[in-house]
């Protein structure tokens, strides 16, 4: 994989500058977090597949802005050819990732949309903690996600583990 490729997708299927943009910021951050808790936990990451999967995640925004964006993406991905892994990247990226029941509530296919892969989790923080193209912090994730959905809402306790798991308090 490389950028020109994921550019060129993006650029094929007319993806708004504002999302490549913010796709661009959220790769950057994404390496960052990868940096970092290859790092902390001693342990290898695939850089490539944490920058390009980031830079893609949102291709399907392309075509919606509503939650289904991450189903179209990972169907335009896999028309692309693109890998599986960056596929489950796109598809898996939505929030802190979304377990079947809800997703069925959604409106989505029902199947299990939580990342499983550490390269998964880190695109779908990255992506939590990149508003616009500006860097933000976890408070600011958790009231912008209760001010949606309400304080109790089991998303809410998902970002935050994601948070842990991927030792960034």
């Amino acid at each position: 994989m490389d950028i020109n490729r994921c550019l060129k997708a993006l650029n094929d299927y007319n993806c708004p500058p504002n999302v490549v943009a913010h796709s661009k910021a959220v790769s950057k951050k994404a390496v960052e977090i990868a940096v970092t808790y290859s790092a902390k936990a001693d342990t290898t990451v695939d850089m490539e597949q944490v920058k390009y999967g980031a830079l893609v995640h949102d291709i399907g925004r392309s075509k919606t802005h509503s939650i289904q964006h991450a189903v179209v993406g990972a169907e335009i991905l896999r028309d692309l050819n693109f890998p599986e892994c960056y596929i489950n990247i796109t598809l898996r990226h939505i929030g802190a990732g979304i377990p079947c029941d809800e997703a069925e509530e959604l409106g989505l296919p029902k199947e299990n949309y939580i990342p499983s892969t550490i390269e998964e989790k880190i695109v779908a923080q990255a992506d939590n903690l990149i508003s616009g193209t500006e860097e933000v912090d976890l408070t600011f994730v958790l009231n912008k996600w209760e001010g949606k959905f309400g304080r109790n809402h089991p998303a809410i306790n998902r970002i935050k583990k994601l948070h842990e798991d991927l030792l960034l308090d």
